[in-house]
């Protein structure tokens, strides 16, 4: 099945929207760019994740992230639907969100994407749109791609902690370890010279002592 790996180029497709026709380029500009699928309209597990996608916009936004959803049902379905989406955030029912909603009816951009479910289908038996994360960097390339099935739900805070490694580790020669946070030590990269490290992390480089005697896990502060 096609598909996208990392590294890849982001399609420059144009498609239906609930905010209108846009072509994907254009619309990601100079940012970086969160397209996730759902299998349905009006699914439990899919109106629970636009849910908290919709509270946590101001979050991808201050984090100069456009977002965008993708289901495979028509424009006026997804209107409809963002009504219990509001709904369910306990707001007016209106057909906004803070992100538009691709209508991919035929299927054609989940199949192009590698996005679709062989184990859910619907009662066509259809395959229905996996779970998928893509995240692309302004140079338009796949920077992560996530893949959950139908039956589980995405977590939206682990998506905004990874968005904060990719975009910390794209400008410094950092790594960010098991578990990482913000604001945690990160780790120097193994290609880079104790020395320049030295002149590029001016907070400090701490090395752990292993058995081995390799000197590979070096810590320092978050740079700013």
């Amino acid at each position: 099945m096609p598909g996208l790996l990392l590294g890849d180029e982001a399609p420059d497709f144009e498609a239906d929207t609930t905010q209108g026709r846009i072509r994907f380029h254009d619309f990601l500009g100079d940012s970086w760019g969160i397209l996730f699928s759902h299998p349905r309209d009006f699914t439990p597990v899919c109106t629970t994740e636009l849910g908290r996608a919709a509270q946590l916009a101001p979050e991808f936004s201050k984090r100069n992230v456009k977002m965008i959803a993708l289901s495979i049902d028509s424009v006026q379905d997804h209107l409809s639907w963002c009504k219990d989406v509001n709904a369910y955030n306990g707001e007016q029912p209106a057909e906004t969100l803070p992100f538009p909603i691709i209508a991919d009816k035929n299927r054609e951009l989940a199949v192009k994407l590698g996005m679709l479910d062989p184990d859910e289908l619907d009662k066509d038996g259809m395959p229905l749109t996996a779970r998928v994360v893509f995240i692309f960097g302004p140079d338009k390339k796949l920077k992560l791609s996530i893949l959950y099935p139908a039956t589980t739900g995405r977590n939206f805070d682990e998506i905004l902690r990874v968005l904060d490694s990719l975009q910390l580790t794209a400008y410094k020669k950092v790594a960010t370890p098991v578990d990482w946070k913000p604001g945690d030590s990160v780790m120097v990269v193994p290609t880079l010279p104790d020395e320049e490290a030295k002149k590029l992390f001016p907070k400090g480089v701490f090395t752990k002592e292993l058995p081995s005697g390799k000197k590979y896990l070096r810590y320092t502060p978050q740079p700013e």
